[in-house]
């Protein structure tokens, strides 16, 4: 892997944290970007290689296979792409730990409805960004100085996530 900073741990883990506090993507089927949509990624805290998704048997997603996702941070702090690979998750606990109450809203037959079709994504390389210039970076934008090099700093390139 290649780092365009000496900061990239600290990025992927205030990557995660972003996710978790605001766990909405955009996903698409690797080179259909028609196919992207908001989806919801179901975190654990003790699996950082996956991500997980409810969605419908007739979602374009039922292909599986290659997809892409784009992050924002909730406070637009934060930015990723990456990609990954979709399956069919089958663990029955697994599916147990992410039911709640706002996935139950999508699925009129609750966790037995015949539409489910339950995903992880197994999370290849990322490419995560901090949006944090700070106070300092944020006047010298202000006043037209060249704040390119800072920005850099803030990127990593190439991440297992």
């Amino acid at each position: 892997m290649k780092y365009s900073d000496g900061n990239s741990e600290e990025l992927k883990k205030k990557f995660w944290l972003a996710l978790a506090d605001s766990p909405f993507l955009f996903l698409e089927l690797d080179g259909q970007s028609q196919t992207s949509v908001p989806m919801t990624a179901q975190l654990d805290e003790d699996a950082n290689s996956a991500i997980w998704f409810f969605t419908q048997k007739s979602s374009t997603f039922a292909q599986l296979g290659k997809v892409k996702a784009s992050f924002s941070g909730k406070d637009h702090d934060m930015f990723a792409r990456f990609d990954g690979t979709l399956a069919v998750e089958t663990s029955k606990e697994r599916f147990d730990q992410f039911w709640n109450n706002f996935v139950e809203a999508w699925y009129d037959g609750g966790k037995d409805d015949p539409d489910i079709l339950f995903l992880r994504m197994d999370l290849g390389e990322a490419e995560i960004w901090s949006g944090d210039l700070g106070l300092l970076n944020t006047a010298k934008m202000a006043l037209g100085m060249n704040v390119h090099d800072e920005a850099e700093d803030r990127h990593a390139e190439s991440v297992d996530i």
